[in-house]
Formats: structure tokens, C-alpha cells, sequence
């Protein structure tokens, strides 16, 4: 956020994007879920918008986060008002990408291989599930293979 002000002299970028959610951190690694979204009111230009595809479910159970368990957020609601921001959020429309998305993989035309962090057998996929949930190091995209 500083660095986007120091490269805006002050006023902002006209648009942001939130793509964290709940898992957002400080430089310590403690879960701040509503840093991301504070450091875009604060970085985002009067009358700037901010788009939100992070997910923030109805809750986080296992959150550090008093509020964030219960799905809810601290953020500085006046400071988003005072600059007048418009936000959007909304999840991904999967129908209408999924097919053609897996057929450039099975093509190898796309290669999403970099997000992610474990390629396991179907059976392995409570382990995964729990792992994932547990926020353990490390675990942040998990591909089943039924054949395997």
C-alpha cells in the first residue's frame, strides 16, 4: 500500500482488487483478515473501485479472527464512504469457463501447474481437505487424480 502511494504521489490507483480474504496476513505471518481490504480504501482514489474475488464464506471457524469466524470484517467503513468507492464482488461463474479451460489444459495449452502445491490420489482427499482447512504450510491448491 505505501508503495503504491509513493508511485501515485499520494492520490491512489483507480482501481484495486481484493484477492486474499480471510487468509490475509501481516509480514509476521498472523492472519489480518480485513488488512486487504483496509489497505485498498486507503490506496484506491476518491471515487475509485475496488473489486472483491477473494473468498469471505459466512464464516471461518478455524480464524484467529474474533469477527471472521462469524464471517464478518472490521473495516473502516467511514474512510470507504469519505472517498466515495465502489466495490463488486461475486464468484467465479465456473459453468461458463470449466469446460473450455480443461480442454487447454488437456492440451497443454494452459499450464495452471504453478498455483499448484499437491497432486494426490482420490482416496487422499479427506487428509487434503483437512490439511487445507488446517492452514497447513504449504497447502494451497490440491489437484485429486481419480486414476491414480
Amino acid at each position: 500500500m505505501e508503495r503504491v502511494l509513493e508511485l501515485t504521489k499520494g492520490v491512489g490507483v483507480d482501481k484495486g482488487c481484493e484477492c486474499v480474504a480471510y487468509q490475509a496476513h501481516d509480514p509476521l505471518g498472523r492472519e489480518q483478515p480485513s488488512a486487504t481490504m483496509n489497505d485498498l480504501f486507503r490506496c484506491v482514489c476518491a471515487t475509485g473501485a475496488i473489486g472483491v474475488v477473494g473468498v469471505f464464506a459466512t464464516e471461518d471457524p478455524k480464524s484467529p479472527d474474533v469477527l471472521a469466524r462469524s464471517g464478518k470484517l472490521a473495516i473502516d467503513w467511514g474512510l470507504f464512504f469519505e472517498k466515495g468507492l465502489r466495490v463488486g464482488s461475486g464468484q467465479t461463474n465456473v459453468k461458463a469457463y470449466n469446460r473450455r479451460l480443461c480442454a487447454l489444459i488437456n492440451k497443454g495449452i494452459a499450464r495452471p501447474s504453478f498455483v499448484v502445491s499437491h497432486e494426490l490420489p482420490l482416496e487422499e482427499a479427506p487428509r487434503a481437505y483437512r490439511q487445507f482447512d488446517a492452514r497447513d504450510e504449504g497447502w494451497t491448491k490440491v489437484v485429486l487424480n481419480p486414476a491414480a
